[in-house]
């Protein structure tokens, strides 16, 4: 069985889906590879413009396989090499939408934490549990949740292993949005078909810089936006936009 389906659901869309669910989602390293060879290839794949990843209506992601990391040593862990599937993820020039519904625990909190935006329903559930079986996130979870969500609120999910709903994620700013949670994918999807029509290159500049520029110095930050928008002139896009908008029409993008 594939545990990660792709799936096409309008232009310029590709949705991204775990497929585990007896495991309810959880990470294992079959899963994980081919997350990491979907998302390369999506963000290759001049046809995308944006990407929802999902595990579905019930779970998002249970957390990586205990029953596989019970056993694993320091350098059985070290030779995997997980941080170059994780990589395949962050670095990925197409914007994300995480669809989040159930648990998004451990692994799949920092899996959704790798998303560009996050949709998460009322009972979605976002912890980092680790701390509970005596280990710690390994994936992002410490440094990617206190740049979202700042230190106290950060370390009262870390120290205690308790999660946090939809509702309280979108008010400490860990979700993008929080909506019911027979509307997650529906949303989900309404976002992704609104950002597949604008320009795609002036998204992945705008993806880019932001990205790059979060923890540079301010005035480092703000030269790299100013060569983007620099850059973007010359698209044949921005003719098209402003064109659009001056003859008071719809703009059709084409990536150029």
């Amino acid at each position: 069985m594939q545990e990660v389906i792709i799936e096409r659901p309008t232009p310029h869309v590709a949705v991204v889906r775990l497929n585990r669910p007896e495991a309810r989602n959880a990470l294992g390293q079959a899963l994980r590879a081919q997350l990491a060879a979907h998302f390369l290839a999506l963000g290759q794949d001049d046809g995308v413009r944006c990407i929802v990843l999902t595990g579905g209506e019930q779970v998002f992601a249970a957390g990586a396989d205990l029953r596989a990391l019970a056993d694993s040593g320091p350098i059985e862990v070290l030779l995997l090499n997980n941080q170059r599937m994780w990589q395949a993820i962050a670095a990925c020039p197409k914007p994300v939408i995480a669809a989040v519904n159930g648990h998004a625990l451990g692994g799949g909190c920092e899996l959704a934490m790798h998303a560009d935006i996050i949709v998460a329903g009322e009972g979605a559930k976002f912890g980092q549990p680790e701390i509970r079986v005596g280990i710690m996130p390994g994936a992002g979870g410490t440094q990617r949740l206190v740049r979202a969500v700042g230190k106290f609120k950060a370390m009262r999910m870390l120290l205690t292993g308790q999660p946090v709903s939809g509702r309280e994620a979108f008010d400490m700013g860990l979700a993008s949005e929080v909506v019911a949670d027979e509307r997650v994918q529906a949303r989900a999807l309404e976002l992704a078909a609104e950002i597949a029509a604008m320009p795609p290159l002036a998204a992945a500049q705008i993806k880019e810089v932001l990205l790059a520029g979060q923890d540079a110095p301010l005035e480092a930050a703000l030269m790299l936006e100013r060569k983007a928008f620099q850059l973007l002139l010359a698209s044949e896009d921005k003719q098209e936009g402003m064109r659009a908008f001056l003859d008071k029409r719809a703009a059709v993008f084409k990536g150029a």
